[in-house]
């Protein structure tokens, strides 16, 4: 896809959709961009390739490519097919279009979404991202990419604007369940960090002389290289990833292990702590400070 002949609609322009909305930006793409937040607009006030849509309808008008960078399924759903009597955005992307889900999505509603998607002649990728802010701002992201491989070819030179590490998993759907199960494997690993770093503190050992065992043995995690000290042992808790979006991305995950009829213990457990510790700490925690809610805790 040449950037000067792709018009691009990005929906949802939070702390991840911003960076990876101004680096196709940076790329040469023409960008109409919405988000809920109108305040968003100011962030690309000296981008003239973009411009801020009053309505998700109006910036996808004429759109090549519609990404969609929104909180779940529920959400993705009622805009595109209509809820509560608002438009369905569907009903507005061209024929040949791209609609590119890079949200974390329920895999079951990609697969659904694709069937409907193709009935109207519009091509259906499903590309979630891994990395966080961080990476999203370098254009470092981790893509999964689900959908037809053909689709995957045409879209794969705009995904690189995002993203370094691109692999595409199998057809719509797919992405969205390997990123599940990724975000469940990390959210697991960061459970039991905390868990073994408090008794290891109990013990009356050093949690930052453990984390550096960890390391250099068969413990180490992404926790454990990226987050202890810099968010957890200072007691920062400022990683920008928020709890409750841990607790939904293992929420999809569960629900997708036990959909498949497998065996699902210990990710019910780690539902139930993410759960419990996004109820204890309260709106806006991040999901770092699960640390903190499992050092509060008597057995």
């Amino acid at each position: 896809m040449k950037p000067s002949e792709t018009k691009v609609a990005f929906v949802g322009l939070g702390l991840m959709g911003l960076p990876m909305a101004k680096n196709l930006l940076k790329s040469g793409y023409a960008v109409a961009g919405f988000d809920l937040n109108k305040e968003v607009a100011t962030k690309f006030a000296d981008d003239k390739a973009f411009t801020f849509a009053a309505s998700p309808a109006e910036a996808v008008k004429g759109a090549d490519v519609t990404i969609l960078m929104l909180p779940d399924s529920k959400i993705i759903d009622a805009l595109l097919w209509g809820a509560n009597g608002s438009p369905a955005l569907a009903d507005g992307l061209a024929k040949g279009s791209f609609l590119i889900d890079m949200s974390s999505s329920s895999p079951i509603s990609s697969k659904e979404n694709k069937q409907k998607l193709e009935q109207l002649g519009i091509h259906f990728v499903d590309a979630p991202v891994s990395g966080g802010v961080k990476k999203a701002i370098d254009g470092s992201l981790a893509i999964i990419v689900g959908g037809k491989k053909e689709h995957y070819d045409e879209t794969l030179s705009l995904l690189e604007c995002m993203g370094k590490n691109i692999t595409h998993v199998g057809d719509a759907g797919a992405a969205h369940a390997v990123k599940a199960l990724n975000n469940y494997v990390s959210a697991a690993g960061l459970i039991a960090t905390c868990e073994a770093l408090n008794a290891a503190k109990a013990f009356g050992l050093d949690p930052h002389v453990v984390n550096q065992v960890f390391n250099a043995s068969t413990g180490r995690n992404n926790t454990t290289e990226n987050k202890v000290e810099n968010f957890m042992l200072n007691d920062a808790f400022n990683s920008g990833f928020a709890l409750a979006l841990m607790r939904k991305d293992i929420q999809i995950a569960l629900s997708f292990i036990e959909g498949m009829n497998c065996y699902a213990n210990l990710a019910k457990q780690c539902f139930a702590t993410a759960k419990e510790a996004d109820e204890k700490l309260g709106k806006g925690a991040d999901h770092t400070a699960v640390f903190d809610y499992v050092r509060t805790q008597k057995k």
